[in-house]
């Protein structure tokens, strides 16, 4: 329940499946399900076996992170606002073109988990906790195994869901609007990551 919590907050990671899917349908949608998952799972893990205490302590590494992260979803925002539509790009070959997605929308998807200081935040919040000296190796995996399974299971199934359902239709009508939208919305994170981690001044 603790790691669905924290899969389900609307946030980047939820912009970006809506806006993945909404591009390249299901396929590429999941794909960045997947790899969004990968990097929440590592996360997991490091909260479960305590590594991730030891990282908060340096912090140097929490605001390379952090810097990271901003970086990314300014990429990503400035990509997503100065798009055009799918069909004003259609001179390459089809099956490169997926391939060359599946790929992009893998690193998307796991680079706005794993620069996302706010995951590390809730893991070491929520998620520590339930961790005990006692526990073996094994159930330190599964821990983290789990937030990967968890995480990745709900952003395949908004995929899925959105690809599935006439929703995506209505929203492909207005690609360049919705995508550009999203693309703010990434964008003014951003800028609230900077100002609420005083990195200014």
């Amino acid at each position: 329940m603790v790691l669905m919590l924290g899969a389900i907050m609307p946030g980047p990671s939820l912009a970006l499946i809506v806006r993945n899917t909404l591009f390249g349908g299901r396929r590429y949608g999941v794909v960045t399900g997947i790899g969004h998952g990968i990097g929440f799972g590592i996360y997991a893990f490091l909260a479960a076996t305590g590594i991730a205490v030891t990282l908060k302590n340096y912090p140097e590494i929490d605001n390379l992170l952090r810097v990271i992260g901003v970086i990314i979803l300014l990429y990503l925002a400035q990509s997503f606002v100065r798009s055009t539509s799918k069909s004003q790009n259609s001179d390459l070959d089809h099956q490169d073109q997926r391939n060359v997605n599946s790929r992009v929308a893998f690193i998307q998807g796991f680079s706005v988990a794993f620069f996302n200081p706010k995951i590390l935040a809730w893991m070491l919040t929520m998620y520590s906790p339930f961790v005990e000296t006692t526990m073996s190796n094994t159930t330190l995996i599964g821990m983290g195994i789990l937030g990967m399974c968890t995480d990745g299971f709900w952003y395949i199934t908004v995929a899925t869901v959105l690809s599935t359902s006439g929703l995506l239709d209505r929203l492909r009508q207005r690609e360049i609007m919705v995508t550009r939208s999203i693309g703010v919305i990434l964008f003014f994170y951003a800028i609230f990551l900077l100002f609420r981690f005083d990195w200014i001044g």
